[in-house]
Formats: C-alpha cells, structure tokens, sequence
C-alpha cells in the first residue's frame, strides 16, 4: 500500500454577477452533450477518428463538455428551508485532453475531468478550480504537465468569463 500526499493549488475569484448569471454563463461555454447517447455513441466507434469527431461534436466553443453537474446548495436548502446557499459543482473536460495526461500519467485519471465549483457567499459569488497541474507535477512527466497547464489556461480562462 502507498499513500503520497498531494499538493493542490485552487484557482478561485469572487464575481459580483448575480449566481445564475454567473452559472449561466459556464454552461453556454461548454458543450452540453447527452451523455449516455454520447458514451453509447463513443463506445460504437471503430477508430481513433471516428472517436475524435464524436468527441469534437460535443465540445463548447472552450473545446470543453459538461459531463455532470451536481446542486449542492439544494441539498442544504431543503435541511433548512431556506433560498441559500446556492452551490452548484459542474465536471467539466474533454476526453481527448484526458487521453492525452493518461498516456503519459495514468494516476491523471483520477483528477480529469475536473470540478469548477460556482457558490454564492455574502461577499459574492465564488467559481474555484483545483489546477491539474499541481495534481500532476509530483509525477515530473513534462508531457503530461504541458497538456495540464493548457488544461489549466482553457479553464481559467473560463472561469474569468463567467466572473467578469
């Protein structure tokens, strides 16, 4: 048995935008693709390229999908019967990206697709991301660290349109 500590770097900013705008704002940035009518379509295929166009097809103009999203908040507001908190967790990715950290880092499957966390607090709204390349740079693979940090721009770069 082998347990290793993990260092993570979390992105995070506080958005004055109201939550649903800022919620909003992700999911038209993000392709939305039916997932099982997606995982039965990219199981069916016979080859690399074929896979690809299926990937591509369900990618946002991020050249990222929603695989799943999560309302926490709704959990915590039926305990209370309050209207907040509002906390929605989305895993976001691309399986080509995935492909491309897992050859080169197969533990990166453990981290991809990732978790943009959108939550509503008195001071604003805060959309946070756990960096992949902090997951992967134990693993000192420069391969899978360059697709990580690209990882890392496409999604920062989200998070700071959804924020501003």
């Amino acid at each position: 048995m082998t347990i290793a500590k993990v260092e993570v770097e979390r992105f995070s900013l506080t958005s004055s935008k109201p939550f649903d705008a800022v919620v909003a704002a992700l999911k038209s940035a993000v392709g939305q693709p039916d997932m099982v009518e997606f995982f039965k379509a990219t199981r069916a295929t016979h080859s690399f390229a074929e896979l690809k166009r299926i990937v591509e097809s369900g990618l946002g103009r991020t050249d990222l999908m929603l695989f799943a999203e999560f309302d926490l908040g709704d959990i915590l507001r039926r305990e209370t019967g309050s209207k907040t908190p509002k906390i929605m967790r989305f895993v976001v990715g691309n399986p080509l990206i995935m492909k491309d950290m897992v050859k080169h880092v197969p533990d990166a499957g453990s981290y991809a697709p990732v978790t943009i966390l959108i939550d509503e607090r008195p001071d604003g709204v805060h959309v946070s991301y756990d960096k992949m390349e902090s997951y992967l740079l134990r693993y000192g693979s420069s391969e899978a660290l360059a697709v990580a940090r690209n990882l890392d721009a496409k999604v920062t770069t989200l998070l700071g349109e959804c924020a501003s």
